[in-house]
């Protein structure tokens, strides 16, 4: 199967997605979690990668982060994947690959859906039904964001830094985003992008970036056309007409 292209522009934020094999635990016990979490922390201070939220699922993970250039985001990832692979096979006795496949990385346009994705990774613990509000998950970076806590591994970005005049109006600014839950248009149109291989929203550095043979912006006009009005998400396809936008990422499930 042909790999799914992956374009990054420096600066701009990405979704990444890195998902155990065939669904499976990569995490046991609470020190699994924090490993993963300092390993994270350090290799993208080694390269420059700025982490805004995230979350720790039991099988997967989810970051939100800004690399500082085109081949950062893949040496955090692959770094931190091959040592927590050992860390891990040599705990449990196990051996084998721990991961699915290569992770996900979907390009994000920060003015229309940054902290839309903020809330959709934080709130990932609430839609698995673990927990009844995000505050009560321990491994994400709600905790940062919303109430001041120390996290060693979250770099606020500047769409959060600008939700108030300092850190108590930031964070009270934020946690009101989370009265509302996200609508299922939105949901929809995260995860469209996640699994169809689209950037998420107007990113209109892409186009600059060369296009790999059969890369799809987007969904095809004909596509547009003959989707029924239960699937074709009107809305969100005319995000993606006339630009560049590759990128996938796989769908959540949750």
């Amino acid at each position: 199967m042909t790999r799914q292209p992956r374009f990054i522009v420096p600066g701009q934020p990405l979704h990444v997605i890195q998902r155990g094999n065939n669904r499976s635990a990569i995490f046991v016990a609470e020190a699994d979690y924090a490993v993963f979490r300092e390993w994270v922390a350090l290799a993208c201070n080694r390269r420059g990668c700025l982490v805004h939220a995230y979350v720790f699922m039991t099988n997967h993970v989810h970051l939100l982060m800004t690399p500082a250039t085109a081949d950062g985001t893949g040496a955090v990832m692959q770094s931190v994947g091959r040592r927590y692979v050992h860390y891990f096979n040599r705990k449990y006795g196990r051996t084998g690959t721990l991961w699915e496949g290569r992770y996900r990385a979907t390009l994000i346009d920060s003015e229309q859906y940054l902290l839309t994705c903020y809330r959709y990774i934080e709130l990932n613990p609430v839609r698995a039904g673990l927990v009844a509000n995000p505050g009560q998950y321990r491994w994400s970076s709600y905790g940062a964001n919303a109430l001041g806590l120390y996290d060693p591994l979250v770099a606020p970005h500047a769409l959060f830094r600008a939700l108030g005049y300092d850190d108590e109006s930031r964070m009270a600014a934020y946690r009101a985003l989370f009265h509302d839950g996200l609508d299922v248009r939105t949901m929809s149109a995260i995860r469209d992008a996640t699994n169809k291989a689209w950037a998420l929203g107007h990113v209109p550095e892409v186009a600059a970036l060369p296009q790999p043979q059969g890369a799809s912006p987007g969904p095809r006009p004909q596509a547009r056309e003959a989707a029924s009005f239960g699937t074709r998400r009107k809305w969100s396809l005319t995000l993606f007409r006339k630009r560049s936008l590759t990128l996938f990422s796989d769908t959540d499930g949750l």
